[in-house]
């Protein structure tokens, strides 16, 4: 028997009037409910014992879950999940994209799973605000768009946290850099020098964050400031600091900005900021010049190069500040740079590390410490 989402609908509705508060049951309590009206239900031909479980995994899925996507959610080894639209659907496993066979009955099945979704996170999203962000407890982030911004239909992205915590030896193992590399980097972290990891979309910055940190001695004050919290130190005398996105009246936000500024009243030996790209850039670089060394901090970047010129960007926008003043406090603040990227393989890999050694004539004077070659990460002369 085909299960129509006319039927899941006209099931869900029945629930629904039978039991007006079952958003606040227990999730055992809910699939009772299900169960029960389900078995209760006159259906036109009689339903096969799995027909039975599978309407009645689908209709708590559709109540509680992510509807079809449900089964990719539950995958751990599916780091992202892309809706372009109802009929096409692609996931990230092991680094590689795929195309899902699974796919939405129409525009409106997928617009009331995402209005669903976030009208339960108490986040409106339609027509006139129909770009929305969310962050989930255990620090996944979703991204929605609908229509007329999205023209062939709602489009979806759920970037997992895994919540997996790799130590810097499961990274060399994985040869996403050097033995090597990583003791000199342990050394530079133990120095406090500044550093700044760069890289594009989903290339491990945080991941790598998280394994740097743990180099960190367990005797210093640490405060962590994101967008949600997804770095997961292990440092005794820790402060987590998370932003705030505004409510339904667009009131109560809370930026990094703000975060970054009342971090230094909380007496930190060393700030570590999830990522920049905006205002807040200029509040870092502050912090990491007036008494935090050791401080670290992620952006979107193609390559060092890029990332410095779009940090001075990124200052010049909100100090107001000359052009050539923006760079040198730029160079003054960061110590070090490490820029990851991701193979054809979806391998993810420190492709440079790097120290900035001075500001001169307008220029950054680099010098590379490790540069990924495709046979191996090779060590470049150290002084």
């Amino acid at each position: 028997m085909i299960l129509t989402r006319a039927l899941k609908k006209q099931l869900i509705g029945q629930i629904l009037q039978e039991s007006p508060h079952a958003d606040q049951m227990t999730p055992d309590e809910l699939r009772g409910l299900i169960a029960l009206i389900v078995n209760r239900f006159n259906f036109r031909q009689p339903l096969s014992f799995s027909d039975r479980r599978k309407l009645i995994k689908d209709i708590f899925n559709s109540m509680r879950g992510w509807d079809i996507l449900q089964e990719l959610v539950d995958d751990e080894m599916i780091t992202e999940i892309m809706v372009n639209g109802p009929n096409c659907i692609y996931y990230e496993k092991n680094g590689m994209l795929y195309r899902s066979e699974l796919f939405f009955e129409d525009i409106e099945h997928l617009t009331s799973v995402i209005s669903r979704y976030f009208g339960r996170a108490n986040r409106l999203i339609n027509e006139q605000k129909p770009i929305r962000d969310m962050h989930l407890k255990d620090g996944s982030r979703i991204h929605a768009v609908l229509p007329p911004i999205a023209p062939d239909g709602p489009i979806l992205t759920i970037r997992r946290f895994t919540g997996i915590i790799p130590a810097m030896s499961a990274l060399v193992e994985n040869k996403t850099l050097s033995q090597k590399a990583a003791e000199w980097l342990e050394e530079r972290v133990r120095a406090k020098s500044n550093i700044f990891i760069s890289g594009g979309t989903g290339t491990g910055k945080t991941t790598f964050l998280n394994a740097l940190s743990a180099f960190i001695p367990p005797s210093e004050r640490v405060v962590t400031i994101e967008d949600s919290c997804e770095l997961q130190l292990s440092q005794d005398n820790l402060v987590r600091l998370e932003a705030r996105l505004p409510g339904p009246d667009n009131q109560g936000a809370i930026s990094l900005t703000d975060l970054i500024r009342s971090s230094l009243r909380l007496r930190p030996d060393r700030i570590i900021v999830g990522e920049v790209r905006g205002d807040e850039t200029y509040d870092m670089i502050q912090a990491m010049q007036t008494g935090h060394p050791g401080s670290m901090c992620t952006g979107h970047g193609n390559n060092p190069e890029e990332m410095l010129e779009r940090l001075c960007l990124l200052l010049l926008t909100a100090s107001q500040l000359p052009w050539e003043a923006c760079r040198r406090m730029v160079a003054s603040a960061l110590d070090t740079m490490v820029h990851l990227t991701r193979t054809k393989k979806g391998q993810r890999i420190v492709e440079r590390i790097l120290t900035i050694e001075a500001y001169e004539e307008g220029k950054f004077i680099l010098r590379d410490r490790f540069e990924y070659k495709s046979t191996q990460m090779s060590l470049m002369e150290i002084v």
